[in-house]
């Protein structure tokens, strides 16, 4: 017989109205016990609110972005079979039954603090007597709810280093909430002794704050308490406390907290069931994207990661692969004024794969120069004119590039060529089939025009014509795009002088055309106007040497400047 149980908000803390930022389940959904139905966000806490019991979701009462606090209602579970029937009678006297075990355990709790509760109770006396003398202020775990032993999954400070108020000295995580413990007031940290696996409690010390002022006037203190029994008698009474532990703790945390504060500078912004969840895949938090409010990781931000590490290549022999580099760390933009989040077109995030991949797997260089095409500008317009008569297609200055890069190749093979995966040999290669840059709604695609070598300009006209208007409309196929030897990137229909165009991997070689400008150039007798095209020539330096492409790029110039070059 199945019997309705009621969810409430448990004990969570100091904490009223507690915004809700994701609700993990929907009507309908089979729950385990323990699992997380909704997460909630304080300004200092991440908190799961777990099923009580196993069954299947009957109604929500809540949904992202309401308020709660303790006791509020969130769902209603249908659970199944007599064995659930006994509990869930019992649950109208007390609709906090699932909280019943941890209330029960409190006054326990409760002892515990009672016990710590002189020594809790002293600590904040003294310090703010000793704070005018230059004493350092105590600082313990604060309330954090029905949790005891809670283990330390982030150290973020170390000593001596200068903290705000409220900034986070380190990170608690129980198996239902994670709990940042922030400075109580500004200063200078000294005597940290946690390390991060370390459980602690309500009032466990933590460290102490002194004022950047006054932290030379801590350390003698605890070095020489003797000196300072009288003034500061309550200090006195910590340090040994302090000292038994240092055996302990000192020798091992010293190292682990400095490298633990230099390396996860940015917590990752997860819920506690996602940090479960990608520890039990071993995946890193801190590599992460996160799609969720405010860039919280999500389970599928977590499947995603791995999906995308499984199926990356492997690295090349000799390759850097990227391997070593920190990743940037994310910034909750929100907190400075309005935001607004898009997902990236499937082109763009390919692009910036296979781009990022290109640029850091590849020793880039770029040579400049200029080419003067007044000549051929003034031939291109005159057969463009005739050929849209004859019902043609208009004639750009990409094919005229063209023809001359695959000229050019001709007595410079090696641009056509490509580094061997395991970095031992070079892949020369018998054909000319170049691939130009277009610009498309969704981002840059690269369709390539085949054996443009064996090609008239007409017909390289018409190619790239219709291969442009492919990718605009998102029709190119895989096929368009594949096989090219070398890449040709114009902006010289929106401006600009020269720019570093990123070689398209495995190619060794790209060229970025920009906007041509009439020049005033010296003839040997007097200032002429020519009208000058700017070239951008990168390359692959493992493969292409300075010289070499220096000579490349003036044979390029020499071919766009006489076009009769072309017949030879």
């Amino acid at each position: 017989m199945a019997t309705e149980l009621k969810v409430t908000v448990p004990d969570i803390g100091d904490y009223q109205d507690v915004p809700v930022i994701e609700v993990l389940v929907k009507v309908g959904d089979t729950v385990e016990k323990d699992a997380a139905l909704v997460t909630l966000e304080s300004d200092k806490a991440t908190l799961d609110v777990p099923a009580p019991e196993a069954g299947v979701v009957k109604s929500i009462s809540i949904k992202a972005g309401d308020k709660v606090s303790m006791g509020a209602a969130v769902l209603v579970l249908e659970t199944g079979g007599d064995a659930a029937a006994a509990p869930a009678a019992e649950e109208p006297k007390a609709e906090s039954k699932p909280e019943s075990a941890p209330k029960a355990e409190k006054p326990a709790k409760a002892e515990a603090p009672a016990a710590e509760a002189p020594a809790a109770e002293k600590k904040p006396a003294p310090a703010k007597a000793a704070k005018s003398s230059g004493a350092a202020v105590a600082v313990t775990v604060p309330d954090i709810g029905d949790y005891q032993d809670v283990p330390i999954i982030e150290v973020l400070v170390k000593d001596g280093d200068t903290v705000e108020k409220d900034q986070t000295l380190m990170v608690l995580e129980s198996d239902k909430a994670t709990l940042d413990v922030p400075a109580p007031s500004a200063g200078v940290v000294g005597g940290f002794k946690l390390k991060v696996g370390d459980k602690v409690s309500k009032g466990t010390t933590v460290c102490t704050l002194a004022a950047a002022g006054d932290e030379p006037a801590e350390a003698e203190p605890e070095a020489e308490p003797e000196a300072e029994a009288a003034p500061v008698e309550a200090k006195t009474e910590k340090a040994p406390a302090k000292d038994d532990a240092a055996p302990k703790t000192k020798p091992a945390s010293s190292e682990p907290a400095a490298a633990v504060a230099s390396s996860s500078d940015v917590i990752p912004y997860a819920s506690p069931s996602i940090r479960k969840f990608a520890r039990e895949l071993g995946v890193d938090l801190a590599k992460v994207s996160g799609s969720g409010q405010k860039g919280r990781i999500t389970q599928e931000d977590v499947q995603s990661h791995v999906k995308k590490v499984l199926a990356a290549p492997p690295a090349a022999a000799g390759a850097a692969a990227g391997s070593g580099i920190p990743p940037i760390p994310a910034v909750d933009f929100s907190q400075f004024g309005e935001i607004e989040t898009k997902p990236l077109a499937r082109i763009r995030k390919i692009s910036a794969a296979h781009l990022h991949r290109s640029w850091l797997n590849i020793p880039h260089v770029t040579q400049t120069d200029e080419a003067d095409i007044t000549e051929l500008e003034a031939f291109r317009k005159e057969a463009s004119d005739e050929s849209a008569k004859g019902g043609g297609p208009k004639l750009t200055l990409l094919p005229f590039v063209m023809k001359a890069v695959a000229k050019a190749m001709d007595a410079y093979p090696e641009f056509r060529a490509s580094l061997s995966p395991d970095g031992e040999s070079l892949i020369h290669k018998n054909y000319t089939h170049i691939g130009f840059a277009a610009d498309t709604p969704n981002g840059l695609m690269v369709p390539v025009v085949r054996e443009v070598d064996k090609k008239g300009l007409v017909q390289l006209a018409i190619e790239t014509g219709e291969l442009a208007k492919k990718a605009r409309d998102g029709k190119l196929s895989g096929a368009d795009m594949k096989g090219g030897v070398f890449s040709i990137s114009s902006l010289g229909g929106i401006g600009g002088s020269h720019f570093t165009p990123i070689v398209n991997a495995p190619e060794v070689g790209i060229l970025g055309v920009s906007k041509a400008v009439m020049k005033p150039v010296w003839d040997g007798a007097a200032f002429q106007p020519r009208l000058m095209v700017p070239l951008s020539l990168s390359y692959d330096h493992r493969v292409i040497d300075g010289a070499y492409a220096a000579r490349f790029i003036v044979s390029l110039v020499k071919l766009l400047g006489d076009m009769r070059r072309l017949a030879l």
